[in-house]
């Protein structure tokens, strides 16, 4: 068995956690407020990991340190660079190879569709070059490293531009307003599916310094929003999109900015993940009971 440790403890990185206690392993669990767990093999510290002497401490002798952590969403380009480079440098102290949870937004919004793993980051927005500095300074590390990019999240409590726009409204039984082309195709990306792809990649025995894409389902915004009222019982009496006025006017600076991701079809390309980590997608169904867990 093997000694892990999980940086960041928001629902990917306690999944995550507890996939790897599961199976065995000895698994420490850290964050700025980690709190405690009843996870099997998982013990939690509290720590920060923009402190690279303490992480090197709670690491030593981890076979692997997956960057779990987030950064509050307005503030990336300030607060993100210390996360990476602590947990680079703790990695690099201890000899532990690097896993990160990254996401689509380096491929910025020229990029083709369907996006493959092995395209050229090109971003153009803040945030999505926020993350490919961040992968850029996992890579030139001096342990082997590899990103799990994953789309928009479901899944309990995963923050998302579905869950903050308008889950609140279906939960209600109001009218729904969402971004973007309500018809465009989108991946949607489950939590769960997100920590098997991360846990996965500790295993691979190929070639590391790569990314890996989550394997995603894919429904329209309006077939999103029209299924999830169906499985609380409900009917959307009226779905619409929201114009950039309205999203000024309603302070969602931080969405208008990444809009472009549902603005046309976003389709993801996991086969390699599927056919070298052996990672499949969860059903809709099942990312859409779970993201209603709390309210079923």
């Amino acid at each position: 068995m093997s000694f892990y440790v999980v940086v960041g403890a928001g629902p990917v990185g306690r999944e995550t956690a507890r996939l790897l206690g599961e199976e065995g392993h000895d698994v420490v669990l850290t964050s700025r407020s980690v709190g405690s767990n009843a996870l099997p093999n998982v013990r939690t510290i509290q720590a920060d990991a923009t402190d690279a002497s303490e992480l090197s401490r709670i690491c030593r002798g981890a076979d692997a340190i997956f960057m779990c952590a987030m950064a509050t969403y307005h503030r990336w380009p300030t607060d993100f660079f210390p996360i990476i480079d602590g947990t680079v440098r703790a990695a690099e102290a201890v000899g532990a190879k690097l896993i990160v949870l990254g996401n689509l937004y380096g491929y910025g919004e020229n990029a083709g569709s369907p996006l493959r793993s092995d395209l050229s980051l090109d971003p153009t927005s803040r945030k999505g070059t926020t993350r490919t500095i961040m992968w850029q300074r996992a890579v030139r590390a001096d342990v082997p490293a590899i990103e799990i990019r994953s789309s928009d999240y479901l899944g309990q409590g995963a923050i998302s531009y579905f869950s903050l726009v308008a889950l609140p409204s279906i939960i209600e039984g109001k009218p729904t307003a969402f971004i973007g082309d309500l018809d465009a195709n989108h991946a949607w990306t489950f939590t769960r599916d997100v920590a098997s792809t991360l846990v996965a990649a500790a295993r691979y025995t190929g070639e590391w310094d790569r990314a890996f894409h989550v394997p995603s389902q894919y429904a329209s915004p309006r077939e999103l929003i029209q299924k999830t009222a169906a499985l609380l019982g409900r009917e959307v009496s009226a779905i619409r999109s929201y114009s950039v006025a309205e999203m000024e006017a309603l302070g969602m600076h931080e969405v208008i900015e990444m809009s472009y991701l549902f603005e046309s079809p976003l389709l993801v390309d996991a086969s390699d993940t599927e056919a070298l980590l052996g990672v499949k997608a969860s059903s809709l169904e099942e990312m859409i009971a779970d993201t209603l867990r709390d309210h079923l």
